[in-house]
Parts: C-alpha cells; sequence; structure tokens
C-alpha cells in the first residue's frame, strides 16, 4: 500500500469513527513510559524523604481545611494577619485538648484493666465447657492465665519481714548518681523533642501557607501551568473544594457518630464512654480499616467488664444502630463528603499510603488520593491517575452497552439498563443509548472488525435484551392506560395528549387501534434496531409484527405483513443505504399500496436532520422519536406509480408462426 492510500484510509477511517479517540498500542505505550518512570521517581522521593515531606503533607492539607475558616473571618471584618493566627491557634488548641483527654483517659483504662482478668478468663472457660473447645480458645486460656499469675505474683511480692513464708530473691539494684541532673532532664525530653519539632513545623507551615495563599496559587501556576491558565486554576480550585469538603463533612459525619456512641456506652455502663466516642471520631477518618478498631475496643471491654453477656449484646446493638444510621441517613444526607473515588482505589491507597508513611500515611490516603485524581484529570501525562482512581464511569453509557453485547453478556447490560431506566424512559434508553450502540457496531462492521457470528451475537444479545426489558415496557404501557383513563374521567372525552419524547420537543402520539410492521433492511443489526423500535411503538399502545432482514428475499416477510397494517418501517444503520431503501419501499409499496412505508436511517447524535430524499417513500425518519411518530401518524399513503410493462422483441419467424396461427 502506498504513503497516499494509507493517509486517504486514515482519513476515511477518521471521518468514519467522529471526534472519538483513536487509541492505538505502540504510540500509547512510548508515550506512557516517561509518565511510568517519573511515578517511580515520585514514589521514591517519598518514601525516602518522608521525614521532611510528611510533616509538609499534614501542613498542606490543614491549610484545606482552614482556608474556608480563615477567609469567613476575613469577610467579617478581621485583618488577614489576626484572621489567620486566630483559626490556627484555636484549631490546635483543640487538637491538643483533644490529645491531652484521650491519653488520660487510655492511661485510665490501662490502670484497670488488670481488675477485668477474672471476667476474661471465666468467660473463656465458659466457652470451652459449651463444648467450643478448638485451639485458639485453649491458647487464649493459657495466656490470659499466665498474664494473671504475673499479675498476681506481682501483688503478693511484698512480705512482711521475719515470717519466712518465701525465701528470699535476689533484688536487682540500680545505681542512680542524682549528681547528673542535665543528663536525667534529657532522658526525659529527648523522646518528645521530634514529635514537638514536627508540630511546631506544622504550625508555622500552616500560618506561613494561609498567610501567602494567593502568593503560593500565583506561583504554582506559573510553574506548572502557565501555558494554560484556565486548565490550573480548574485543578486547583477543585483539588481544594474536594479536599476541604471531605475533610468537613468526614468531620461532620464522625462527630454525628461519636458523640451519639459515647452517650449510649454510657447508658449502659461501659467505662471511658467518652474515649470511645473520641477515638471513633478520629479513627473513622482511616477508610474501612478505622471504623472497625473503633468497633472492636468497645466490645472487647464490654467482655472484659460485665460477668455475663448483656452488656456485649447491648453494645453490638448500639454500634449497629449507628452504622445503619450514618450509613443510609446522614451521609447520603451530607452527600458533599464524596470525594470522587471508587471504593477499591480507597482501599488500594490506604494500603499504599500506610507502607509509604505508617499510621499517619493512612489517616492521609484519602485527601491525598484525591488530589492525585485531580491531577490525573487536568494533566495528560497522568490521564490514568482519573481512570484508575477516579469512580466516574470511563466508559460513556453506549459504549458499555457495546462492549456488553460484543461479550455476549445480556444479564449486565440489563442492569445497565434498569439503572437508566429508573429515571427515564424507555424511549429514552433506546434513543440515546442503545441505537447508538448499534450505530458503534456497525462501524467496526465497516471496518471489518465484526465477523458474520460476531454480529449475529451482537444480534442474539441485543434481543434478549429487549426481551428482558419486556416487563418495563409492559409498566409504562400500563401507566400510560391509567393516565389516559384518569384524564378521560377527568375531562369527559379522550385524551389526546401524548408522552413526551426523548428531549428534543417532539412528542409522541397514541398508538390504541393501529397495526405497525417493524423489519430490518440489511443485516442483524438492522434487525435490532428494529426490535427495540417495535416495542417502543408497542409502549405506546399499537399492535407491532417485527421480522428480520433474512425474510425478505424469500418473500416470507411479505406475508408476514397484517393485512389491517397502518404502516411499515425498514430500519438501516448505516446512512449510505438509501439506494437499497428505496428498492425495498418500492417493493413493499407495489404490494401494499394502502399501507404507509417509510424508512429509518439512524444516526448517532439523535437530533433531527434532514433525511436523504426516497422517491416513493411516505416518510423518512432519522431518531427514534421522529420514527415512532411517522410510523403511528394518520397521514394517508402516497400514491405508487404504475408499474412499466417490461417488452420484449420477438424474432420475424415467431412473429410469422403467430400471424399465421392467428390466420387459421
Amino acid at each position: 500500500m502506498s504513503s497516499s492510500d494509507a493517509k486517504i484510509t486514515e482519513a476515511e477511517l477518521k471521518n468514519d469513527l467522529g471526534p472519538h479517540r483513536v487509541y492505538s498500542t505502540s504510540p500509547s505505550s512510548s508515550s506512557r513510559m516517561p509518565a511510568f518512570a517519573s511515578v517511580l521517581a515520585v514514589i521514591a522521593i517519598l518514601y525516602f524523604g518522608k521525614e521532611v515531606l510528611l510533616p509538609l503533607a499534614i501542613a498542606v492539607l490543614l491549610t484545606f481545611a482552614l482556608a474556608p475558616i480563615s477567609s469567613r473571618l476575613r469577610k467579617l471584618g478581621l485583618p488577614r494577619i489576626p484572621a489567620v493566627i486566630v483559626t490556627v491557634v484555636i484549631a490546635f488548641l483543640v487538637l491538643v485538648l483533644f490529645g491531652l483527654v484521650v491519653a488520660g483517659h487510655v492511661a485510665e483504662v490501662a490502670q484497670n484493666l488488670p481488675a477485668y482478668q477474672g471476667n476474661i478468663i471465666a468467660k473463656i472457660r465458659s466457652l470451652q465447657e459449651s463444648g467450643t473447645d478448638s485451639g485458639i480458645v485453649r491458647r487464649l486460656t493459657s495466656v490470659v492465665e499466665s498474664v494473671g499469675r504475673e499479675l498476681s505474683n506481682a501483688e503478693e511480692r511484698p512480705v512482711a519481714p521475719g515470717t519466712g513464708s518465701r525465701p528470699r530473691e535476689p533484688v536487682l539494684v540500680e545505681i542512680f548518681a542524682p549528681s547528673r541532673p542535665i543528663e536525667t532532664l534529657t532522658s526525659l525530653i529527648g523522646p518528645l523533642l521530634g514529635p514537638i519539632a514536627s508540630l511546631g513545623l506544622i504550625i508555622v507551615v500552616v500560618v506561613f501557607m494561609l498567610l501567602e495563599r494567593e502568593e503560593l496559587r500565583d506561583r504554582f501556576i506559573r510553574l506548572v501551568g502557565y501555558g494554560d491558565l484556565h486548565r490550573t486554576t480548574e485543578a486547583i480550585q477543585e483539588a481544594g473544594s474536594r479536599v476541604g469538603r471531605y475533610l468537613l463533612m468526614q468531620l461532620v459525619v464522625n462527630c454525628a457518630y461519636g458523640v451519639p456512641l459515647a452517650l449510649g456506652l454510657w447508658a449502659v455502663g461501659i467505662p471511658n464512654p467518652a474515649l470511645w466516642g473520641m477515638l471513633a471520631i478520629v479513627l473513622r477518618f482511616v477508610p474501612y480499616i478505622g471504623p472497625v478498631i473503633a468497633t472492636v475496643l468497645p466490645l472487647f471491654l464490654a467482655f472484659a467488664v460485665d460477668p455475663g453477656w448483656s452488656l456485649v449484646l447491648w453494645v453490638g446493638a448500639i454500634f449497629l444502630v449507628l452504622e445503619l444510621t450514618s450509613n443510609n441517613v446522614i451521609e447520603p444526607w451530607l452527600y458533599g463528603s464524596r470525594t470522587g473515588l471508587s471504593p477499591l482505589a480507597i482501599i488500594v491507597a490506604a494500603i499504599f499510603w500506610a507502607w509509604l508513611w505508617g499510621p499517619v500515611g493512612l489517616v492521609l490516603s484519602t485527601p491525598l488520593t484525591v488530589c492525585l485524581a485531580v491531577l490525573g484529570r487536568y494533566v495528560p501525562q497522568f490521564e490514568f491517575l482519573e481512570v484508575v482512581f477516579g469512580s466516574d464511569p470511563v466508559l460513556d453509557p453506549k459504549e458499555r452497552l457495546y462492549q456488553r453485547l460484543l461479550a455476549g453478556d445480556p444479564d449486565e447490560a440489563t442492569d445497565y439498563a434498569e439503572e437508566f431506566l429508573e429515571e427515564d424512559y424507555l424511549e429514552d434508553y433506546y434513543g440515546k443509548v442503545a441505537i447508538p450502540a448499534l450505530l458503534l457496531a456497525e462501524k467496526d462492521r465497516r471496518r471489518g472488525v465484526l465477523t458474520a457470528e460476531q454480529m449475529e451475537q451482537l444480534f442474539g444479545t441485543a434481543i434478549t435484551l429487549v426481551s428482558n426489558l419486556a416487563e418495563i415496557a409492559q409498566e409504562e404501557e400500563e401507566e400510560e392506560e391509567k393516565e389516559e383513563e384518569k384524564e378521560k374521567d377527568s375531562a369527559g372525552r379522550p385524551n389526546t395528549a401524548p408522552k413526551e419524547g426523548n428531549g428534543d420537543g417532539n412528542e409522541l402520539p397514541d398508538g390504541l387501534g393501529k397495526t405497525v410492521f417493524c423489519i430490518g433492511g440489511r443485516g442483524p443489526l438492522d434487525d435490532a434496531s428494529a426490535a427495540m423500535l417495535a416495542q417502543v411503538l408497542q409502549v405506546q399502545g399499537a399492535e407491532v409484527v417485527a421480522a428480520r432482514h433474512s425474510d425478505i428475499p424469500n418473500r416470507r416477510a411479505m406475508s408476514l405483513v397484517p393485512k389491517q397494517s397502518n404502516a411499515i418501517v425498514v430500519c438501516f444503520l448505516n446512512e449510505d443505504s438509501a439506494r437499497h431503501a428505496s428498492i425495498l419501499i418500492r417493493r413493499f409499496k407495489r404490494i401494499y399500496p394502502a399501507i404507509r412505508v417509510g424508512a429509518v436511517l439512524w444516526v448517532e447524535d439523535q437530533e433531527e436532520r434532514l433525511p436523504p430524499p426516497l422517491r416513493e417513500a411516505d416518510f423518512v425518519a432519522t431518531t427514534l422519536t421522529s420514527a415512532a411518530r411517522e410510523a403511528l401518524a394518520d397521514a394517508p399513503p402516497s400514491s405508487v406509480a404504475p408499474a412499466r410493462k417490461i417488452r420484449t422483441r420477438r424474432s420475424s419467424n415467431k412473429t410469422g408462426i403467430a400471424a399465421a396461427r392467428s390466420e387459421l
């Protein structure tokens, strides 16, 4: 093939496929290698530089969370510097007080744990006596009993002198020199210097980021997106709004969960109920893992405190009620807490950031992954991040349906259709999703990538989909009849107001008492589109008979057409089938001159176009709405031109013989 032929073929392919992206294997693989290398380099930097980058990441996320508060204070008339200082001081005072309260409650629980060992051992032994004698229970019993013996020995160790009840054991003596107070102070303060320094660094960075937020934004735009200010500005605004909304709404949801939890645990008698409510508020920031930990700890404490099992059941009931309320009432109400990430992406991100930065990375996993997803949406080199982490569908509904039709999976295609039909009509689904999916298949057929077996499989899957949606079509038809009856009763006359179409401003007339014959034009894909049109006409109350294109050559279709039919519709997915459509329409018109005969040349965008003229057609439609409207119209059929007589020239000898016979 020459280069000119290759260019022509490529141009024809682009025109045929329209504005969609043409995916190629070799260029995409070579272009993604630099992006993949960049990702590996960034991961290495994050891992080896976590001592510096982790406080900065915490500071950036706190800046996102505190920026709305600072902006609100500035709108109230407070200058920038006082507004920032007040915001930061209040925020960190709340965090410090929260940590001190939690630490105090934890110390109290740790002191009271030895008093609960008897209940734990008694319950484990009761499990053994009830027949649950597994290896895990035996090992757990031995561990608890050994811990109990150590604690009892520690309590019995101080014995009065002179009793002689036990031999004296050697005592380990540590020499302590009180003359070095500086070293003692250093050993006490040394472990605290790292966290205190990190906290101070975070506070300073947050203050300066809030003070110079606009300046940092401009510098970031100049650094990475000066060539496309619109795209970069949208990326920054979306990242900030997503992260800030997530943190704020998640805090509200967690507080709505933790406060009732503390009150409920206090009501049933669990020690330190405020601790478990506060831990639930913090741990629920960790996706999936945090709520489990927040549930297990109070359940274990109820198991240890109560000699019976009633307290465990009460605590379990409290968690069950709160989970159901939070997941089904509070979170749907606070719809803004959605992050735009898929559930699987949240789990994978939690594992990745926990490996990278430890427990703090686990808490920061969701906000950081939100930023990565926004980066993938607006930076073409990192588009795969949006595909991997995002929750939005990566395929259009028509592409998803076409993929399921190719895979021969009508069940999943039916599930997608039912989701769509929860808000729209069957006419909308066929017009916006199903017919465009068949048009994609027709394009692949014209390119030669679909075999005859695959087209038959597509037809079979599409027909199964149509039959699966028959129940929904019946429900829509019954709803139409009920509405008509109501309007008849209210107005005292039949209702002629048709149902709205698929958004193009047209309406479908009533099909009661009318009969329509639908048939595919040239292939199995046309047959599938005819079946979809037939079901829409049935919803309108018409009697419909559908046939396949293979019935035309043997004249079977001619005998299948009901004599009382009002219209015959021939469906074509290929716009270049006007000549073939003219032939079929002429054939039907000659046999059934009293029936309206038309063609449907489907288009992808489902917008009314000027269809190609067909000389003998009563109508030509390009969309499902216009096809249904024309098929149910009351217009009379057009007149049929008289058939031309075919004359054959006879030879002279035959003419003479005929004349002689006439004379005889």
